[in-house]
């Protein structure tokens, strides 16, 4: 079962919510399934060709937040203390018009919001039942809360890094010369589970000339003596947030001395960004902290990715950490910093750490050891 998120925590966000609508002029907000909605409601739920929707006015608006559900399916939020929320529940089935009931709670906004992972129908069903208001993006409105990580959402963060670095601790029992890739990655999705993830949302095993694709997944190659290994994993916890950390290894046999010598740069390159992270600083001054080493020490050109991305409910959100992103980093925003080198056709690799912003620097949320470990 989901861990609970207590109710006054739940209507907080909602009313923040609301109030940064208003402060972006923006009528309604229109949340569908997904975790925007289990950000704001405690549950995520599922979406189909069935509109299921969060009506959440703005701050000011008389209307009370209305949660839109087919009858079917509103047993599945039952759990959930919506009326402590004050979220009317609204239900509606097959052969009703969704879109016009939700029209008729909305009270003729001019400015409304869609999550950007609303499903297209969804979002074209909406714009013909609100013919007189303008659609926009919900992400502008929801990145400002979700982007500041609270306490609770720390801790969970926090447990979830515990959690995969006792994955990483493993590696010895299963990443071995001889075994594919794919042998390699099933166990390591099982520890992963084993560890106190509700599933492995990813497991990359990239071993030899495989590293040097930043996104490789799995595949039939089997793993040689002397091969470098890029190791990225992570999974959602029962809470809902989310572990994300890389580490390289060497198989079998010191590598040599240019490898360890790149990666020598790479290290520096992960401690610099890191030393970096404080709040005050802007997200693409961490990138350049983690970008001028690498290119002083001749691979510019093999870092070829940015470098991090915020973590939480999703593994990929706010705030990205990259070139052009001038946003100030606060107390509170967690995420990645995970430089990489990248040799076509030969080796690469990468390590990755999730941090949080404190009030003087920043936590790190993995610890297993950031050196090129032989395996």
């Amino acid at each position: 079962m989901t861990p609970a998120v207590p109710t006054t925590l739940l209507a907080d966000r909602l009313r923040r919510a609301g109030e940064v609508a208003a402060a972006q002029d923006t009528d309604l907000l229109l949340v569908t399934p997904g975790t925007d909605l289990r950000y704001l409601i405690g549950a995520d739920g599922s979406s189909h060709e069935r509109l299921t929707c969060l009506v959440l006015p703005a701050a000011g608006h008389r209307a009370p937040p209305a949660l839109v559900v087919p009858r079917l399916e509103a047993p599945g939020y039952a759990g959930l203390d919506l009326e402590g929320l004050g979220v009317e529940v609204v239900t509606w089935q097959d052969g009703e018009d969704p879109y016009l009931l939700v029209s008729d709670l909305a009270g003729g906004p001019t400015r409304v919001s869609v999550v950007d992972s609303m499903a297209a129908a969804h979002v074209f069903g909406l714009r013909e039942a609100l013919p007189e208001a303008k659609q926009y993006l919900a992400g502008p409105v929801l990145r400002e809360l979700r982007m500041r990580k609270d306490a609770a959402e720390v801790a969970e963060l926090r447990a979830a890094g515990a959690a995969i670095d006792r994955v990483h601790a493993r590696m010895g029992e299963f990443l071995k010369a001889g075994r594919t890739e794919e042998q390699v990655g099933a166990d390591i999705a099982a520890a992963i589970v084993a560890e106190g993830h509700t599933r492995a949302e990813f497991v990359i095993v990239g071993s030899g000339p495989n590293g040097a694709s930043p996104h490789h997944d799995v595949s039939g190659r089997v793993i040689e003596s002397g091969d470098v290994v890029v190791i990225d994993i992570g999974g959602p916890l029962p809470s809902g947030y989310n572990s994300d950390c890389t580490r390289t290894y060497a198989v079998g046999a010191e590598p040599p001395a240019a490898i360890r010598e790149a990666y020598a740069v790479l290290q520096d390159a992960q401690e610099r960004a890191v030393a970096a992270v404080r709040p005050g600083v802007t997200a693409e001054q961490v990138d350049a902290a983690a970008r001028e080493p690498i290119t002083v020490g001749g691979l510019g050109e093999r870092f070829v990715h940015r470098t991090g991305h915020g973590i939480g409910l999703d593994v990929h959100e706010d705030p990205y950490i990259v070139a052009g992103n001038a946003l100030d980093l606060e107390p509170g925003m967690a995420f990645s910093v995970e430089p990489g080198v990248y040799l076509d056709g030969e080796w690469g690799a990468r390590i990755e750490d999730i941090v949080v912003v404190t009030d003087s620097g920043c936590e790190r949320l993995n610890q297993r050891p950031r050196e090129l470990v032989v395996l």
